[in-house]
């Protein structure tokens, strides 16, 4: 078969313990089939699949990912479900070099690029070809231990050194670029990527970074010191925790929560920006700004927006007098009463 005789390959990818994900595929499935197009799933979804729905894909020919047809070859990846399925697509097709298209039938939906009510227009877009890929500064995490390398992994959120025992605290000491920071007892650290900074950095009081913005960020989290601010460090700066070697302390490295390593006494933990970044495809041009308005419902009620340019003072002109007092225009463009004792 030749490339132009193939059917353009798409994966499919739900969670399939929610029968709302289940249905979503089903009609993914059949919306892209009707179209022309192979849809590619997991043979564990396959299967979960024909469990729920039963005899309403037997016309629809299933292709199995990783099998049938590599992930590599697919042209997008539909994911049905929350931010918790975008990172396991994520963590999925890591290499293949394949876009994620997320929608949303959770809560929050950060990385999502449409809701429920717009799956029918999702597959339009993915038949149409009507979107554009995104990339999203992902991490690299390093895990050492006497001197020893003895794990790597990477995050598309964060990372985050936690305490291994609830009840008590866990003591780092924090490195920026190889240079110690500060060290403190906590219920950890967290390093994200400006994509991870509305999630767990987030909870921890750390701040929101757009997502066109290059940054690493470090957030402790209920640290017990008088200096223990967020951080917000060049993209290229390499952060490090380490675990001091009191009381034999343990902590537990999580990586997008999902992937977790033990971490001993004596533990040390380097992140840093990764070469391969994770890809989104985004149709809606929607400015984060809104689209943080809208995922955490923020009152924005009084909101005038910007005065219309017709109504700004150019340079050389004199503003109309102030009625508080030429206090309040002093330093304007032609206005030197601002220099006088």
């Amino acid at each position: 078969m030749t490339e132009a005789d193939r059917r353009r390959e798409i994966l499919v990818l739900a969670h399939t313990g929610r029968h709302d994900a289940v249905d979503a595929a089903a009609t993914v499935a059949e919306r892209l089939h009707q179209a022309g197009l192979t849809p590619v799933m997991l043979a564990r979804d396959i299967e979960s699949l024909a469990q729920v729905v039963g005899d309403r894909l037997r016309d629809v020919p299933l292709a199995v990912a990783g099998k049938e047809v590599p992930l590599s070859r697919c042209e997008v990846g539909m994911v049905l479900g929350g931010d918790g399925s975008i990172l396991r697509a994520a963590e999925l097709v890591r290499g293949a070099e394949l876009p994620l298209m997320g929608v949303n039938l959770g809560h929050v939906g950060f990385l999502a690029e449409s809701e429920r009510t717009e799956l029918d227009s999702s597959v339009e877009w993915v038949v149409d070809q009507d979107y554009t890929v995104e990339r999203r500064m992902a991490i690299d995490v390093q895990v050492w231990h006497a001197g020893e390398h003895v794990g790597s992994t990477w995050a598309l959120n964060e990372a985050s050194v936690e305490k291994h025992s609830r009840e008590r605290m866990v003591d780092l000491v924090v490195e920026v670029d190889g240079r110690p920071i500060s060290a403190f007892g906590c219920d950890g650290v967290v390093m994200a990527t400006p994509t991870g900074s509305t999630a767990y950095a987030f909870s921890a009081g750390g701040p929101v970074v757009w997502p066109e913005v290059e940054a690493l960020v470090m957030v402790p989290i209920s640290a017990h010191a008088l200096f223990a601010r967020p951080l917000v460090v060049a993209p290229d700066s390499v952060l490090a925790v380490e675990v001091l070697q009191r009381e034999d302390e343990q902590g537990v490295l999580w990586c997008d929560g999902r992937r977790s390593t033990e971490l001993p006494a004596g533990s040390r933990v380097e992140v840093t920006r990764s070469d391969e970044p994770v890809l989104l495809a985004r149709v809606h041009q929607t400015p984060f700004s809104e689209r943080l308005v809208d995922k955490f419902n923020l009152p924005t009620s009084g909101w005038r927006g910007p005065v219309d340019a017709s109504n700004t003072v150019t340079t050389g002109e004199r503003p109309t007098p102030h009625p508080m007092g030429s206090e309040m225009t002093a330093g304007t463009p032609g206005d030197t009463q601002g220099d006088a004792p």
